[in-house]
């Protein structure tokens, strides 16, 4: 018996929902990388994009274990001399929520052309509405 491979253009993609209500943000980050990866089909490869969408809802109700909310920061560089900037998640869980998730989720795929691909199918939102009914989506429990 041999194995199949999957093709770039042979791939089926699913919409997925996560609720992050009183779930912590690094598990439900986690859950959305593997669905946006696609390792959790059978026919999964590294070497081919075969990832689903995910639609992550309540992002501002997720929350952080421990003493992250007040110790936890999230770092960058604006690429000038001296940029390197901080903002706390205190500040960032009550400012934009959906940021810090989408921050976690980009941070565990991998960093290369297909990880950016990856990434523009997570959609993420402060509560519970969101805009892609059309798409007829699937809760997803983990």
């Amino acid at each position: 018996m041999s194995t199949t491979m999957p093709k770039a253009g042979e791939v089926s993609r699913n919409w997925y929902i996560l609720d992050a209500t009183d779930k912590p943000l690094g598990r439900v980050a986690a859950q959305a990388a593997v669905l946006l990866r696609g390792k959790h089909k059978p026919t999964f490869v590294p070497h081919v994009d075969c990832g689903d969408h995910v639609i992550i809802i309540n992002c501002e109700k997720a929350i952080l274990t421990g003493k992250k909310l007040e110790q936890k920061k999230f770092y960058w560089h604006t690429g000038w001399i001296g940029g390197l900037k901080e903002v706390s998640y205190k500040k960032l869980m009550a400012e934009k929520p959906e940021r810090a998730m989408t921050i976690a989720v980009t941070g565990m795929l991998p960093h290369n052309s297909q990880g950016v691909a990856q990434a523009k199918r997570l959609r993420t939102f402060r509560g519970a509405d969101h805009k892609h009914a059309a798409q007829k989506p699937e809760v997803f429990e983990f």
